[in-house]
């Protein structure tokens, strides 16, 4: 069975980042292949994982709203569901380690709960492929509250060294728990951070009830490649947040 793992916070705490550097540490130790998703409407993962150059990714959503427009196209005699799971399957970007699903943005007006249900029976067939799953979410865990993902291990939630961050981060707390998803262990990241936590900030994240997973440190290189287009996944092996991100997966690992 899969490990599915789920990165999530507000815009600008580097969780896109983060879960970029999680699929490198899985790449490097060799747990591949890796199945990413990029359930932001923002998409950033692409780029950074180094699939950014795929001019012509599709997205979950285009393909959901196409067959939600079209439904005469349909083939005769080929059922709904085989023909949708057949349009959902050409959005996959495969590659040899690392294979990618972009969701997109939400579905507009119209009942989608049909069409739902066959991706969480997509998503859920095709999970099991892969050893590990990483899934980055939007801030407000659209995706996860559409139960397009039957269940998560392990939902890190991702904080900036700074009060609204923390703040944020018990936004998605409380809503993970309030969606009743189905999450096994959730974990706070401090992420960019430049120096050692302070005492107040250190009791503040703690008070939240989310177990402070790691630390991450402010990183130039990351900044530097990001302006220059360089993907996180080819960061060297001694790159400062490279190492965090070893350290508090091997405590994911470890946990399961």
């Amino acid at each position: 069975m899969s490990t599915v793992i789920a990165v999530a916070g507000k815009g600008g705490t580097g969780k896109t980042t983060l879960a970029g550097l999680i699929i490198r540490y899985l790449r490097r130790s060799g747990h591949t292949p890796i199945l990413a998703v990029d359930a932001d409407p923002d998409s950033n993962l692409p780029q950074a994982i180094g699939l950014g150059g795929e001019k012509s990714i599709g997205t979950i959503g285009r393909a959901r709203q196409e067959f939600f427009a079209g439904r005469g196209a349909v083939p005769a005699g080929v059922p709904k569901e085989a023909y949708l799971e057949l349009r959902l399957n050409e959005v996959l970007v495969e590659t040899a380690d690392i294979d990618l699903l972009v969701m997109g943005r939400p579905e507009g007006a119209g009942c989608y709960c049909y069409i739902n249900n066959v991706l969480r029976h997509f998503l859920e067939s095709l999970g099991r492929n892969y050893p590990y799953v990483v899934i980055d979410n939007e801030a407000g865990l659209e995706h996860l509250s559409r139960r397009t993902a039957q269940r998560i291990d392990v939902l890190l939630v991702v904080s900036d060294y700074s009060m609204n961050g923390l703040r944020a981060a018990e936004r998605i707390r409380r809503l993970s728990e309030e969606l009743d998803l189905d999450i096994s262990r959730r974990y706070l990241v401090i992420n960019r951070v430049p120096g050692e936590l302070s005492a107040p900030f250190r009791e503040q994240a703690e008070a939240q009830g989310l177990g402070i997973l790691g630390v991450v440190p402010i990183d130039q290189g990351i900044s530097e490649g990001d302006l220059v287009g360089k993907a996180v996944i080819d960061l060297p092996d001694d790159n400062r947040a490279v190492g965090a991100v070893q350290e508090l997966m091997q405590k994911v690992i470890a946990a399961a």
